[in-house]
């Protein structure tokens, strides 16, 4: 990272800063036979990730969820993914579901890197492809464009759900007072995307009122992909956009990996 980008997130990881962006919640150790893949991050410290496998042939997604969520809320999600043919693999973040440490936006962005390496691990020893996409929802979207920036020749395609190019803009969006959010340059998000050439698919609600659809488009702009697309959900809002457009939003997700598997 560029030095003006530590300093965008040494502001970002303010503790006052991350009291107010994470709602972390703990899940309940599984019940069935999903299985879970803890990563270490840094010592004493690991993700907990949750795999969903479609079939041994299968592209597999990524998967970063969005705040106030778990890894452990996709155990009613997954089969929405898996009965389309697509593996599923959902990272968590410090603090969530079963995992350890406490989030902070500095830790999303560098625990994105081990996570994947991880999901590498996992395909191979499960005989699974190094098809891989990766998608972020919402705050997930800062990882998921994390991993595209620095792995392009490792992935085929990113999508992006609910996602902000400014997470200072996002700040004052949800009430942090400017005064806090106040600084110079750009946050990574928009920056990466100016040098993310793989095909990437963005989605978002119309009335999406945390995350407005201007957020979006400018992040498409910014895109330096040949092959990218835009789909928006009419009369959904930030929470309930995949249950609002289900068939249009698994269509679009289906046939961009069909396409670019």
């Amino acid at each position: 990272m560029k030095m003006e980008e530590e300093f965008e997130l040494s502001l970002l990881e303010r503790p006052e800063v991350s009291h107010f962006i994470f709602y972390p919640r703990r899940d309940p150790p599984p019940e069935d036979d999903t299985a879970i893949y803890p990563v270490q991050v840094e010592e004493g410290v690991s993700i907990v990730c949750r795999f969903y496998p479609a079939a041994e042939e299968a592209a597999t997604i990524l998967y970063f969820h969005g705040n106030g969520e778990t890894a452990g809320d996709y155990d009613l999600v997954s089969s929405l993914y898996t009965s389309r043919g697509i593996n599923f693999f959902v990272a968590d973040y410090r603090g969530y579901g079963l995992s350890t440490g406490e989030p902070s936006i500095g830790h999303i962005f560098r625990d994105a890197h081990p996570i994947f390496q991880r999901l590498k691990e996992v395909l191979q020893e499960g005989g699974h492809p190094w098809v891989i996409f990766v998608m972020g929802r919402s705050l997930g979207s800062a990882p998921a464009i994390e991993v595209a920036f620095h792995y392009q020749d490792e992935l085929k395609g990113l999508i992006v759900e609910s996602g902000f190019s400014d997470a200072f803009r996002l700040l004052s969006y949800i009430g942090l007072p400017l005064e806090t959010a106040t600084r110079q340059g750009e946050f990574p998000n928009g920056t990466k995307m100016r040098s993310i050439r793989l095909p990437t698919l963005f989605i978002h609600a119309a009335d999406d009122h945390l995350i407005p659809l201007r957020e979006a488009e400018e992040l498409y702009s910014l895109c330096a992909a040949q092959e990218k697309q835009m789909l928006v959900i009419p009369r959904a809002d930030h929470n309930n956009l995949m249950m609002v457009g289900r068939d249009r939003y698994f269509q679009a997700i289906q046939e961009f990996i069909k396409r670019h598997a």
